[in-house]
């Protein structure tokens, strides 16, 4: 597989329909009362990782939506799909329905993961890669995109931050009184920035800390667009330190360029989305995890009042 088609195919495929499953609450003997619609990018859709249930979107039945949904016993509907941006949300992706298609006056809870896409951060690793051999004990990325005297990663992420202001709009409007929820990406990096280049992450030394900069940029502006949008944000990152593309394989979560388990290049594995899964339903629920915010059919949250999406 090359970089450019291992980079992927997670950018580029398009998703036919959304899943919608009960989970396992059926067979706990519990009937599902929330109607959850997850919405977002490969991050959210978990591409190769088993099982997949979309081929065209690749997306997991083991994704942290999914995860997430068998544990709180929800009514699932998953549009995430490989690839998608903030446009994509609110417009077709190809022949695909516009995610938030999904999203009405009974949705109860939304997950969004998105604005990697936006950023064009595979594109932004696969430049990094190519001028790696340039100075591999240097930063030959970080100089590529400083190299007018700004930071070209740093601006896309501010260009973005409105495109998530506008789809977070957009959700309110569709379903007013539901709970959203602005999941943020994983640890892909290491959080002390010492590297680990090889064949199989072929990055310079000096470049590990600035994307990982960069991620955490990401993350920050998601974070502020949350707060700023009424909606809660997860932090995903935190609790998969340690936990990123240098690891070993036993404690790695995040898989390098060249996969060594199911998943896509720099994306999480199994074992990474129910890291996320986690995160996301100790946001939800805290620590114990449980349904108690579930409650007579809907997700307990402060009132909201409805807003005008913006397209």
């Amino acid at each position: 597989m090359t970089l450019g088609a291992a980079l992927l195919a997670a950018g580029t495929v398009l998703a036919t329909t959304g899943t919608t499953t009960t989970a396992d609450a059926a067979a706990n003997g519990v009937r599902p009362h929330v109607d959850y619609v997850a919405l977002g990018d490969s991050y959210a859709s978990a591409p190769l990782v088993p099982n997949q249930v979309d081929p065209t979107c690749l997306r997991s039945d083991h994704n942290y939506p999914s995860l997430l949904a068998r544990s709180a016993g929800a009514q699932l509907t998953d549009v995430s799909c490989s690839g998608a941006t903030t446009a994509d949300m609110m417009f077709v992706q190809g022949s695909v329905p516009a995610q938030l298609d999904a999203v009405d006056r009974s949705t109860e809870l939304v997950t969004l993961t998105i604005g990697g896409n936006d950023i064009g951060f595979s594109t932004v690793l696969g430049t990094c890669a190519q001028v790696s051999a340039t100075d591999p004990a240097g930063a030959p990325c970080r100089a590529h995109f400083t190299a007018d005297g700004s930071d070209a990663v740093a601006d896309s992420i501010k260009q973005t931050a409105p495109k998530v202001a506008s789809v977070l709009s957009a959700i309110h409007h569709r379903a007013p009184h539901a709970r959203v929820v602005v999941v943020g990406y994983p640890d892909l990096f290491p959080e002390d920035g010492i590297g680990c280049t090889s064949a199989k992450v072929p990055l310079a030394a000096g470049d590990f800390s600035y994307l990982r900069d960069k991620e955490k940029e990401l993350n920050a502006m998601l974070a502020r667009a949350a707060r700023d949008g009424r909606a809660r944000y997860v932090n995903t990152y935190k609790p998969t330190i340690g936990h990123d593309l240098c690891r070993p394989a036993g404690d790695r979560w995040i898989e390098p360029f060249v996969p060594e388990s199911p998943a896509a290049p720099v994306h999480p594995n199994a074992t990474g989305e129910r890291a996320m899964a986690n995160a996301v339903r100790r946001g939800l629920f805290g620590h114990a995890g449980h349904r108690s915010e579930f409650r007579g059919g809907t997700v307990t949250s402060p009132p909201r009042q409805p807003a005008t999406a913006t397209r």
